[in-house]
């Protein structure tokens, strides 16, 4: 069964100019880039995408990583593609992210309160259907 996630390409990633980059690996991977855009969330958006880490000490300096610049946002479509692109991606920490993964090949830690670590991927379909919802709205 086909399925769709949300991916967005965060701050630290438009900024390094590594955008074509993981679109790059995203399209060896075989995915489908089913919508794509650039923009710069809102507070409000970004709210409804991290609510499960209201009130937690990293929410704020996260929420203000992501207002620091503009995002690419993307879904992508494929078989299992919500798995795939999460291993693709890496280890949300940087440093422990394998070689080969965006993250490990990629990123590294630059010591902020909040790990910029260049992507998101959705973790489940309710997740995906969810994000989707909020970055690309009917």
């Amino acid at each position: 069964m086909t399925m769709q996630t949300l991916v967005l390409v965060k701050p630290d990633g438009v900024r390094r100019g590594l955008t074509g980059e993981v679109i790059r690996r995203i399209e060896a991977k075989g995915y489908t880039l089913a919508q794509l855009k650039k923009l710069t969330a809102t507070r409000e958006m970004l709210a409804e995408h991290y609510a499960e880490h209201e009130g937690k000490p990293f929410y704020e300096p996260l929420v203000e990583f992501m207002l620091s610049g503009p995002v690419v946002a993307m879904v992508l479509e494929g078989e299992r593609c919500i798995e795939g692109f999460r291993s693709l991606a890496g280890a949300t920490d940087p440093t422990a992210a394998a070689p080969g993964t965006i993250r490990g090949d990629l990123g590294r830690d630059w010591g902020a309160k909040v790990q910029e670590n260049i992507v998101h991927g959705s973790d489940s379909p309710e997740s995906a259907a969810r994000e989707i919802g909020i970055w690309f709205p009917a």
